[in-house]
C-alpha cells in the first residue's frame, strides 16, 4: 500500500534517513521550546535567534568548522545578549533584541561576503540561510540527538520555574525564582533549537518551526504539557512529510526537486490557518490560555 505513495529507495536512502533524523530532531526540540517561547512572549527572540545564528553558520563555511557547532556558538551568544541586557518593561526589551539582531546579522553578511570573496563558497548563502538537509553527512546524527538532548533536559530542569514565570512572573518573584536566571536557561535551550532548526530548514525559515507548531498546539491545549505534546507531534509530521514532499518531487514531470524547506514551511502555515477554524470549533468557549493553564497545578 505504501508504494502507492512513496517512490522506491526512499527509506533506503542514506540522505533521506539522515533528513529524517536531523529534522526529526529538530522538530521535537523546536516543538517543546517554542511552547515556552510563546508563553513568555519570547517569539521575537526566537526570530532574533534564528538570524544571529546564520552569522556562525557563515563563519563556519569561512573558517571550515563544524556547521552545527557555529549555529549553536552564535545562537548561545544572542541568548545570553538579549536576555542580560533586557528589561522588565516589554518595549524596550524588544528595542534590545532588535539591537543585537542587528549586529547578528551584520556578522553574518560580512562572514558570507568573506566566505564567497575567499574561498570561492557560493553555495554557503543557500546553506545558511535556506538549508542543506539533503547534503548532511551521517556522521552529524549524533551531535544531532546530543544538542536535541541537552536542549531537552536543560528545560526539563526548570519545567516549573519556567512555567510559572510565564503564567506570572510577578507570583515568580514573590516565591524567590530568579526570574534572570530562568530567561537566560529558556533562552539558551531556545538556542539550541534554532540552531537545529537552521540545519533543518535554514536561518530565514526556522521561525516557522519554532513558532508554528507550538501556536496551533496552544489553541486546542488544555494545559502546558498537552501543549508541549502536540507542539511536538506537529512539528514532527510537518518536517517528515516535508522531507517526503521533497523527495517525491524529484520524479515529477519537469522537476529538479523543489526544496525542503519550501514544503515543511507550506505544511505548517497551512496547518495553522485551518486550526484557527477547528479551534473556534472543538474549543469553544475555553478562555484564555493564561486562564486555561492557571488553573492547572503545574506551578
Amino acid at each position: 500500500m505504501f508504494s502507492l505513495f512513496i517512490s522506491h529507495g526512499f527509506f533506503s536512502s542514506t540522505p533521506v534517513q539522515t533528513a529524517l533524523t536531523v529534522g526529526g530532531g529538530a522538530a521535537i526540540v523546536c516543538g517543546v521550546t517554542g511552547v515556552f517561547a510563546l508563553m513568555r512572549g519570547h517569539a521575537f527572540a526566537g526570530h532574533a535567534l534564528s538570524d544571529i545564528s546564520s552569522a556562525g553558520g557563515a563563519a563556519s563555511f569561512l573558517l571550515g568548522m563544524n556547521a552545527l557547532a557555529g549555529f549553536i556558538l552564535m545562537a548561545l551568544a544572542g541568548a545570553a545578549g538579549i536576555e542580560l541586557s533586557a528589561t522588565r518593561r516589554q518595549r524596550e526589551r524588544s528595542l534590545s533584541t532588535g539591537i543585537v539582531l542587528g549586529a547578528g546579522l551584520g556578522c553574518s553578511a560580512l562572514f558570507l561576503w568573506l566566505a564567497v570573496k575567499k574561498q570561492n563558497a557560493s553555495g554557503a548563502t543557500l546553506s545558511v540561510m535556506f538549508g542543506s538537509i539533503w547534503t548532511l553527512p551521517a556522521s552529524i546524527i549524533p551531535w544531532i540527538l546530543l544538542t536535541a538532548g541537552c536542549a531537552l533536559l536543560l528545560l526539563s530542569l526548570i519545567w516549573r520555574p519556567v512555567l510559572l514565570c510565564a503564567i506570572d512572573p510577578d507570583l515568580a518573584r514573590i516565591r524567590g525564582i530568579n526570574v534572570r536566571l530562568i530567561g537566560v536557561l529558556q533562552l539558551s535551550a531556545l538556542a539550541l533549537a534554532v540552531a537545529l532548526s537552521s540545519m533543518t530548514v535554514g536561518a530565514i525559515l526556522s521561525t516557522a518551526l519554532l513558532t508554528g507548531p507550538a501556536a496551533i498546539a496552544l489553541k486546542f491545549a488544555r494545559s502546558p504539557l498537552s501543549a508541549v505534546v502536540l507542539s511536538a507531534i506537529t512539528g514532527l509530521s510537518a518536517v517528515w512529510l516535508g522531507v517526503w514532499l521533497a523527495y517525491e518531487s524529484f520524479y515529477w514531470p519537469h522537476s529538479q526537486g523543489w526544496p525542503v524547506s519550501f514544503f515543511i514551511v507550506s505544511i505548517i502555515f497551512i496547518a495553522w490557518a485551518m486550526s484557527g477554524v477547528l479551534a473556534r470549533i472543538i474549543v469553544p468557549q475555553a478562555g484564555s490560555r493564561r486562564q486555561r493553564f492557571r488553573n492547572r497545578k503545574y506551578v
